[in-house]
């Protein structure tokens, strides 16, 4: 498990129940160091990590009042969601890799996905997360397949306070563009509650959630909406205990989804054609910490997932008055897919300059349906050992192998990674990086074929394993820390070079069908400039990245455009008002033009590059928020601020597995404005 806790700005935003005329507003804003808690050999600050960890706070994230994840995650610099309106699902690009390569944590614990694409991002609730790290770059020697590009660990809220209950509610309305109507149906509509409990070192939590979203119409004409409502039912329960040396835990969670799709009327026939897709996901975990000694301690977990999507197809006659079930192939699919995970690892400290950790993980996914060949089932073993070494104070180097055992694939027998820092001063750091990944093809990639109006996509028993070499180096700096002000800057480039990355393409047997094929050569490789300053009341941050993608699809192949540039730049400003007990968050982001190279199957038969692109776009948002009470708060404001609904593309297949072709790409649905209230109340304080 790798966890970073941050702890950034206290003051009474944060719905803790604090008393804003006996605490100065000086004492909310004294920034405090990060602290990396897991994945480290010992608490340490983010400064001393050997990683380069990026964390989002739940401060931000509360401040965005966001009801997705894809909403906090888009902020982010490097990162980008594609949309495909049909299935109603999302897909992450990360370091200018997709969301295949990038490995979703919830707790340490991996996300089962039905596919390559992230949908899982799509379905956690948004009110359990404390806040959430990002670690760009490969991660295949502790988190093992599909971390090539990164990873992203979600950290779900905790109890912190001794004896106590907490019990806790939000409710908040949001328009779609200009569609709206209250609590349920046209809009976006977020209700939640929680109760915690903790006694003797005894704790539990449960909580609940309903997000309601009520499709746009936007350009799409008669019964039909360009995006398809969406209701999720989302429960999460957790008891455990925690002691000085031993705490361990058990959670439950638990997703219901319906995605609903409404047909065009055939005016001939009166007749109608709707998709349901109708998800349940069931997640049990159980973890657990132990401090075996002053030298020696254990970190496990296991998890058991249940995830099972369902096509219900339904055919109306609106004149007749009647429904009926429709009998096409693949419109009454059920897809299930199962995971199973153990992971455990010691950590030992040797010295005070060596510390080692060893670690085994076993992952086991199946999956089953009509469109699935079989019930396959992957089995990843593996065992990995890493070290930390302190030969002296400015440098330490943390390198790592990782053994691997595939049930389908022939696994590299070791996966290497090397990480330096390098302390030049109190104020200068240097972290560079190398590791190798490795990623087996997925269920979906080999067994899955899906076939209907929108999508011809054909499973390829015949791909061959991932792999790659990445590099990356980050210069840090940080200004003299004083109570009112803190600056820091990281200055960083990385460079990935894969072989036989997986991706969509035309199936050489039939040029109307796409199939997963492996890209004989891909690489990205960019810089990043990230600055971050604490002022008084002022927190406020701005970045610029430059990616570059290139592949190449064949080893015949001549004609390769060179690698082609996205520049992207981002920035956060949060300012707080103590005399009001308010504050504002205004965020921002320019998304460059995106070049890429796509191939096109012409009418004889043969493959040519063609050059594609997608405009360059800003969106911006910008949000309020009150503390009413030391236990409620308002918070208001306006997402979408340039109004972005699509954004031009010169593509001729489409952007994505499931995209059609279009001259545009679906981003939003206009500018949006919300206003939600956050409640908590604990008895406890309410008898002193």
């Amino acid at each position: 498990m790798f966890l970073t806790q941050t702890i950034i700005l206290i003051h009474p935003l944060v719905g803790q129940d604090v008393d804003s005329s006996t605490v100065s507003f000086a004492d909310r804003v004294r920034t405090l160091d990060e602290v990396v808690v897991t994945g480290q050999y010992e608490p340490q600050s983010v400064k001393n990590s050997v990683y380069k960890v990026r964390t989002i706070s739940n401060e931000q994230i509360r401040l965005r009042a966001s009801t997705t994840v894809e909403n906090i995650l888009n902020t982010q610099l490097g990162m980008r969601f594609s949309n495909d309106l049909t299935l109603g699902e999302s897909d992450i690009q990360l370091m200018g890799m997709s969301g295949q390569n990038v490995k979703v944590l919830l707790d340490g614990i991996p996300l089962v996905d039905r596919g390559a694409t992230r949908q899982s991002l799509s379905q956690i609730d948004v009110n359990n997360i404390e806040r959430i790290e990002v670690v760009e770059g490969p991660m295949s020697v502790i988190y093992g397949t599909d971390a090539l590009a990164g990873v992203i660990n979600i950290i779900t809220k905790k109890q912190e306070r001794e004896d106590h209950w907490l019990i806790s509610a939000r409710l908040q309305e949001e328009s779609a563009g200009n569609e709206y109507r209250p609590f349920y149906k046209e809009g976006i509509h977020n209700a939640h509650i929680a109760a915690n409990w903790q006694n003797r070192g005894w704790f539990a939590k449960a909580s609940g959630s309903r997000n309601n979203f009520g499709g746009w119409k936007g350009n799409a004409l008669g019964r039909m909406l360009e995006w398809s409502p969406k209701t999720q039912w989302l429960g999460s329960g957790s008891f455990g205990l925690r002691k000085e040396k031993l705490n361990a835990w058990y959670r439950f969670d638990y997703l219901d989804e319906d995605i609903y799709t409404p047909g065009a009327l055939n005016e001939a026939t009166g007749r109608a054609v709707d998709k349901n897709y109708l998800t349940n996901r069931y997640t049990h975990v159980l973890q657990a910490d132990w401090g075996i000694s002053d030298r020696i301690s254990f970190t496990g977990s296991a998890s058991y997932q249940d995830y099972k999507r369902r096509t219900r197809t339904v055919r109306h006659d609106l004149r007749a008055g009647t429904t009926e079930l429709t009998t096409g192939a693949g419109e009454q699919d059920v897809a299930q897919f199962t995971s199973s995970a153990f992971r455990g690892t010691l950590q030992y400290k040797l010295s005070s300059t060596v510390f080692l950790q060893p670690g085994v993980e076993l992952n086991s996914n199946t999956g089953s349906g009509e469109r699935i060949a079989g019930t396959p089932t992957i089995t990843d073993y593996a065992f990995f050992i890493s070290s930390e070494l302190k030969p002296w104070s400015w440098l330490h180097i943390r390198p790592g192998l990782r053994f691997i055992k595939n049930t389908v694939y022939d696994a590299p027998p070791v996966i290497p990674s090397l990480n330096l820092k390098l302390k030049v001063n109190d104020s200068f750091d240097v972290r560079a990086a190398y590791a190798r990944g490795f990623r087996a093809p997925a269920l979906r990639e080999l067994y899955f074929t899906f076939f209907d109006a929108n999508h011809s996509i054909q499973g390829n028993e015949s791909l061959k394993a991932e792999y790659s070499n990445s590099f990356n180096t980050y210069l840090s700096w940080y200004s003299a820390q004083t109570r009112d002000l803190r600056v820091n800057t990281i200055l960083g480039g990385f460079y990935n070079d894969f072989n036989n990355l997986i991706t969509i393409g035309v199936d050489p047997a039939n040029s109307s069908v796409n199939t997963y094929v492996n890209v004989y050569k891909f690489r990205t490789a960019g810089g990043t400039l990230e600055n971050t300053i604490l002022w008084k009341n002022l927190e406020a941050s701005i970045g610029f990245s430059y990616i570059g993608r290139y592949n190449r699809l064949s080893e015949t192949e001549t004609s390769v455009p060179r690698m082609n540039w996205t520049p992207e730049l981002n920035a956060t400003i949060m300012y707080y008002l103590p005399r009001w007990s308010a504050g504002i968050n205004l965020f921002y982001k320019f998304n460059g033009a995106r070049p890429s190279y796509e191939a096109v199957t012409q009418p004889d038969g043969t493959v040519t590059p063609h050059r594609a692109s997608i405009d360059s776009f800003h969106t911006a948002d910008i949000s309020l928020s009150k503390n009413i009470t030391s236990r409620f708060t308002v918070l208001a404001g306006v997402r979408n601020l340039f109004n972005v609904t699509r954004v031009q593309s010169t593509s001729l297949v489409g952007d994505g597995a499931h995209s059609s072709a279009a001259s545009s790409l679906p981003f939003g649905y206009g500018r949006s404005f919300f206003l939600g209230v956050n409640w908590q109340f604990s008895p406890e304080k309410s008898n002193n």
